[in-house]
């Protein structure tokens, strides 16, 4: 099957030649086209991607969309299988592609998404592992009971669908999504009785250092989308932050990593609020 790769740009000057050049050693698979969407930005990119000749198109900021973006580029794309990656992924492994889309060429599932590891020895440390342990899965419908909103848990870091069933679906349905449209179209997909394929063996490399302002900010985000998209409450939203604040706390203290443990209260509670906020 032929993949195209759909990768959104934005200030991406410290990430655009080492993330092409990863994409380019990948072996075993067909890649079609390599679409690079960049957003105005006030960096070098559009320089570095000129000076090497590494085709783009150029977005003003009013036209860019988490959701609206990547469905218009998978809308307009001819290969069997859309790829959606960020610019910040680091992929060190030349068959992380070809893991990624072996169970879609083999009729397994319809859509896959990687695992994701971190740089970092922080918080973000054990949500990863919490969110991609080493064991691949397949998500289908009969899930639901046990796994609750985590379900639908799917990241468009590094992920592959058939285009076919993007296009089926009506990809985003057109609406401008701030986040988490990768967990609107993995719903989508769930509901309709297709299935999702979590890919251990696709890894990737997915690290921040999110100060607490940008946390509160991303968690507003994330219940102004949960607000609008209030059928998933259904589903234990909840009950699925929770548990990942659990398992959190309880790594840190067996690992007894102290700078996790002083920032967690800190940093829960600008989840906590910022999820309030958005929800209000």
């Amino acid at each position: 099957m032929t993949v195209d790769i759909i990768c959104p740009l934005y200030n991406a000057q410290d990430y655009i030649l080492a993330l092409h050049e990863s994409l380019l050693k990948q072996k075993n698979v067909k890649i079609g086209t390599i679409k690079y969407l960049l957003t105005e930005s006030k960096d070098a990119s559009v320089q570095i991607l000129k000076d090497n000749k590494i085709e783009y198109t150029l977005l003003k900021k009013v036209e860019f969309s988490h959701s609206l973006t990547r469905e218009k580029a998978a809308f307009e794309s001819k290969a069997d299988i859309v790829c959606f990656i960020s610019q910040d992924v680091v992929i060190e492994d030349d068959c992380w592609l070809y893991e990624l889309i072996k169970p879609i060429e083999k009729g397994k599932v319809e859509a896959t998404y990687s695992r994701q590891l971190t740089k970092f020895h922080n918080i973000e440390k054990y949500t990863r592992e919490k969110n991609y342990p080493s064991a691949s899965k397949v998500k289908t419908k009969e899930d639901i009971a046990t796994l609750g909103l985590n379900t639908f848990f799917f990241s468009d870091a590094s992920s592959a669908i058939k285009r076919d069933i993007f296009v089926k679906l009506n990809g985003y349905d057109g609406k401008k999504l701030p986040i988490n449209e990768d967990m609107y179209f993995a719903y989508k997909l769930i509901m309709n009785d297709y299935r999702i394929g979590y890919c251990a063996k696709s890894v990737v490399y997915h690290s921040h250092k999110f100060t607490l302002k940008q946390l509160y900010a991303r968690y507003k985000l994330t219940g102004q989308f949960l607000k609008e998209n209030s059928y998933l409450d259904q589903f234990g939203t909840n009950k699925s932050g929770g548990g990942l604040a659990k398992y959190i706390l309880k790594r840190a203290l067996k690992e007894f990593n102290i700078k996790v443990l002083i920032r967690y209260p800190f940093d829960m509670g600008a989840r906590f609020l910022g999820m309030k906020a958005g929800r209000r």
